[in-house]
C-alpha cells in the first residue's frame, strides 16, 4: 500500500516470470506509467515483468480485483502466471484452497492443489478477431501475415488478451528476437498483441517461446501457454492434456475443446516481501 511515499509489495514468480504483488484500497492513486517503468529497471528498480495491483472486488462473491501493467506502463487485460501468483497470495491470507477473482480480461478461479502447485480456470478461448481485436474478413484456423518479405501463417486467439501463435520446427532456432517485436506491433493487431513461438514435440507436449507485448521475451508466459494449446488443438496437433516446456520452467494446460473452460496449472512462488520509495 501507498503510505506517504513508501509502496509496499510481494515480490512473486511463476517459472521465471516475475511480478511485484500490492494492494490498491479503493480510491488511492496508482503509480504513474513513468513509475512502473522505473521500478521494473532490473539495475535501478526492482525488477519485474509485470505489477499485479489488487483491489477490492467490485461485485459479490469475489475475493479481488485485479489489474496489470507491464515493464513498459502499459496495462494489460490478463496474465495467467500472475493469475496463479494472485491466487496462491490471496487463498493463503485467507485460509481458503479457492478464490474467485475479477479483473478487465474477465473472471478467473484460482485453486491451491495439494501437491503445492496451482490451477487457474483461464475460461473459454475466444477465436474471433474482433475479441484481440485482429483485422481480418473473417474467423479462421490459420491467417497469413507478412512481415518484411515472409508471409508467415498464424494463429489468433484471445485468452482475456491477444495472442498469435506461429509453429516452428525449433523453439531454440527460432528468430524471436525479429519476428517477435514485428508480429506484436503489425498493424493488424491494434492493440499489439503476444507473440508464440510452438515446437510441438508429441500431441501431449510442446516447447514454448513467448514475446509478450510491452516486456518482450519472457522465462514464461500463461495465456501464452493456453493460446499456443488453443491454438494447436484446433489445427489437429494436440490432444486434451498438454505439458508446455518454456525457458523457465514446465505448465500444464488442459482444454477439453470448443466452448469449454481451459485450465492452466503451475508454480506460483513468493520471492521477498519489500518497500519502495515512489
Amino acid at each position: 500500500m501507498l503510505a506517504g511515499m513508501r509502496l509496499s509489495f510481494t515480490k512473486m514468480q511463476g517459472l521465471g516470470n516475475d511480478f511485484i504483488v500490492f494492494d490498491a484500497p479503493a480510491g488511492m492513486e496508482l503509480p504513474s506509467a513513468e513509475v512502473f517503468r522505473r521500478l521494473a529497471d532490473r539495475r535501478v528498480g526492482i525488477g519485474f515483468d509485470q505489477a499485479l495491483v489488487l483491489m477490492p472486488p467490485s461485485k459479490d462473491g469475489f475475493d479481488v480485483f485485479y489489474r496489470i501493467f507491464n515493464a513498459d506502463g502499459s496495462e494489460v487485460e490478463q496474465c495467467g502466471n500472475g493469475a496463479r501468483c494472485i491466487a496462491s497470495l490471496v487463498a493463503r491470507k485467507l485460509g481458503k484452497a479457492s478464490v474467485q477473482m475479477d479483473s478487465p480480461g474477465g473472471q478467473i478461479k484460482g485453486f491451491l492443489r495439494d501437491d503445492g502447485l496451482v490451477s487457474v480456470d483461464m475460461g473459454v478461448p475466444n477465436f474471433s478477431p474482433a475479441a484481440l481485436p485482429f483485422d481480418a474478413s473473417r474467423e479462421a484456423d490459420v491467417y497469413p501475415l507478412r512481415v518484411g518479405e515472409k508471409e508467415l501463417q498464424i494463429g489468433a486467439v484471445s485468452m482475456g488478451n491477444p495472442h498469435a501463435v506461429m509453429q516452428v520446427p525449433s523453439v531454440r532456432d527460432a528468430a524471436v528476437d525479429t519476428l517477435g517485436p514485428a508480429v506484436e506491433n503489425h498493424s493488424r493487431f491494434a492493440k499489439r498483441t503476444n507473440v508464440g513461438f510452438m515446437e510441438v514435440v508429441s500431441p501431449t507436449h510442446i516447447s514454448l517461446r513467448v514475446f509478450e507485448r510491452g516486456v518482450g521475451e519472457t522465462q514464461a508466459c500463461g495465456t501464452g501457454a493456453c493460446a499456443a494449446v488453443a491454438v494447436g488443438r484446433r489445427w489437429g496437433l494436440l490432444q486434451e492434456e498438454v505439458q508446455v516446456d518454456a525457458p523457465g520452467g514446465r505448465m500444464i494446460v488442459r482444454w477439453p475443446g470448443p466452448g469449454e473452460a481451459l485450465w492452466l496449472t503451475g508454480p506460483a512462488v513468493t520471492v521477498f516481501e519489500g518497500t519502495v520509495e515512489v
